[in-house]
């Protein structure tokens, strides 16, 4: 016990020897030990930003930031008056405009452009300042316009009712065609839409047939294709009304010429013994042609999964190219530039 008493003695002896002890050797420590981090942070203070070191902020900036929570908190609801574009252009004179065709609220808006086809880029640098040489038609300064002839007739007659009917209608046709408009450097022909239809009038009684036809048409155009069908029923070919009879889509800008550029460079050249396109416009600049079962399989994206369609049930497709020429003669030119083979009649 003595033993014990000793040791307790001694422990509580060291204790208050260490409690009287000086801090000078401490405090040193820590004075030295704070100087060297300020040191290192101002060394790094030119690489690295950081706002700890940074006065608070002063009360505009508080104000600030009061002010906008507060006005977000403002904002109309829903079902009160938000900007939309109008349906209709009324005019420039409407003191509510459509927005550009550029702006993504406008209703009219697509976005891309995506990619930049090969034959676009050639239209633009080759097709195009060759189309405006060819067509050119000088005109010296002064020159007067040629009058207009006479398209509608008069009515002549001694009736009272001739003074304010209508012109006659032209001679062989219930519409008049286009005028052939002069080429300058706004108006140059191009390709404006690839239009195709895919008739299966067995797709009456096969309905299986319908949908070759739609995946037929999608993977060449990539795009759904629409249904259509019978709007007048024939009883001697067995239709009614309403009978689903096949598909068709149409295509613009880009993708119309993807599809010409590859009508051109994969599919025909592979026709055997092929003399060439029909020159068969309609008056307008459209060309519309028209490919058998087998020539449908030669399109890559047929010929790559042919075997995945049942057999003999690929149909055949009729396409038209509408360009935005106003003659067949402007049409025909710019179809030949862009390398469609013509047969020389």
């Amino acid at each position: 016990m003595s033993a014990l008493r000793e040791g307790r003695r001694i422990a509580r002896h060291i204790s208050n020897c260490g409690s009287r002890l000086p801090l000078t050797s401490t405090c040193a420590r820590k004075f030295s030990s704070s100087a060297a981090s300020s040191s290192i942070d101002a060394n790094l203070a030119e690489l690295e930003t950081t706002s700890t070191n940074l006065p608070p902020p002063d009360e505009k900036i508080i104000q600030a930031f009061t002010k906008a929570e507060s006005r977000a908190g403002r904002r109309l609801p829903g079902n009160r008056y938000q900007y939309h574009p109008p349906k209709y252009d009324r005019g420039p004179l409407h003191p509510v405009q459509c927005p550009p065709r550029s702006d993504p609220v406008a209703r009219n808006f697509i976005p891309g452009p995506f990619n930049l086809p090969r034959l676009k880029q050639t239209y633009d640098h080759t097709i195009s300042s060759d189309l405006l040489t060819l067509a050119y038609l000088h005109k010296p300064p002064g020159t007067p316009k040629a009058p207009e002839r006479e398209r509608l007739r008069k009515w002549v007659g001694d009736s009272p009712y001739f003074e304010n009917r209508p012109l006659r209608g032209p001679r062989g046709a219930s519409t008049l065609p286009l005028l052939e408009k002069d080429i300058t450097f706004n108006n140059i022909p191009q390709i404006y839409a690839v239009h195709m239809n895919c008739f299966v009038p067995k797709a009456i009684k096969d309905y299986d047939l319908l949908y070759v036809a739609r995946a037929v048409v999608q993977s060449i155009s990539g795009r759904v294709p629409r249904v259509t069908w019978i709007k007048n029923g024939v009883a001697q070919w067995k239709t009614q009304d309403g009978d689903n009879s096949g598909c068709k889509v149409t295509i613009f800008g880009d993708q119309a010429l993807e599809f010409v550029d590859k009508l051109v460079n994969l599919v025909l050249p592979k026709i055997k013994d092929w003399p060439g396109l029909k020159a068969g416009f309609d008056g307008s600049g459209n060309l519309s042609l028209g490919f058998t079962p087998t020539e449908m399989a030669l399109f890559p994206e047929i010929e790559s999964s042919f075997d995945m369609y049942p057999q003999k049930t690929i149909p055949g497709c009729h396409f038209i190219l509408e360009t935005t020429a106003t003659s067949d003669r402007q049409a025909q030119l710019l179809l030949r530039a862009l390398g469609i083979p013509f047969k020389d009649e």
